[in-house]
């Protein structure tokens, strides 16, 4: 792990380049936050800092699949869907459908955010902040899980919608990110559908998602 682009600077976003910093000593960390005085924290702490909003700089600055090796997302939206909106806003709208509610019915422990954005969980209590996410069992409660969520949003299949994941991957105990290739391969997989799409982002137990058809400008 010799790159790292934390996108936010608030608890999770610090946690994060606290944590990983000290498990590779020798990574570059970089904190994207557009607020001013968390980006004076996060400069005292002594980690490198760009002060702008964290799409924006996704935008700008990621260009292939072999850099960062990390991004972590801690910040409060839909980071892999505002980055693909972004992508693509010169040829297409990204135009916000709802979830269909069978959907809905079949996704665990949902609540609707203010974005059209729907989260999902597992778990419905607050989850440790250094759960290590075994494969197995749930931390908290030692039961097996029901299911993996990002393999049952894989799974799903619908007459209209096209279920895409970027799977979020634990790299530390309550850190979770994905690579640059997932991103990208996510973007080609949504520029080739005909239908709508599924966008979700997930790891074993929590995830978002956002439903969209691609118009054409």
């Amino acid at each position: 792990m010799k790159s790292i682009w934390i996108l936010g600077a608030g608890r999770f976003g610090l946690k994060a380049a606290k944590v990983l910093s000290r498990k590779n000593k020798k990574a570059e960390i970089t904190v994207i936050e557009k607020n001013s005085e968390l980006c004076r924290q996060v400069e005292m702490a002594d980690f490198k800092t760009v002060c702008m909003d964290g799409i924006e700089y996704l935008g700008q600055n990621l260009k292939n699949i072999d850099y960062p090796d990390w991004i972590i997302p801690a910040i409060p939206v839909h980071v892999a869907f505002e980055w693909v909106r972004l992508k693509m806003k010169d040829s297409y709208i990204l135009k916000t459908t709802p979830v269909p509610e069978e959907l809905i019915m079949s996704l665990p422990n949902v609540f609707k955010g203010k974005n059209c954005e729907t989260y999902m969980s597992i778990a419905d209590f607050i989850c440790p902040d250094n759960c290590p996410e075994p494969e197995d069992l749930c931390t908290h409660t030692g039961k097996p899980r029901p299911f993996t969520l990002y393999k049952k949003l894989e799974s799903i299949k619908h007459d209209i919608f096209r279920s895409v994941v970027v799977r979020s991957r634990q790299l530390s105990p309550g850190v979770g990110g994905y690579s640059p290739g997932d991103l990208f391969n996510t973007l080609d997989v949504i520029k080739a559908s005909t239908i709508p799409v599924l966008l979700s982002t997930a790891c074993r137990c929590h995830g978002v998602m956002h439903a969209f058809r691609l118009q054409k400008k």
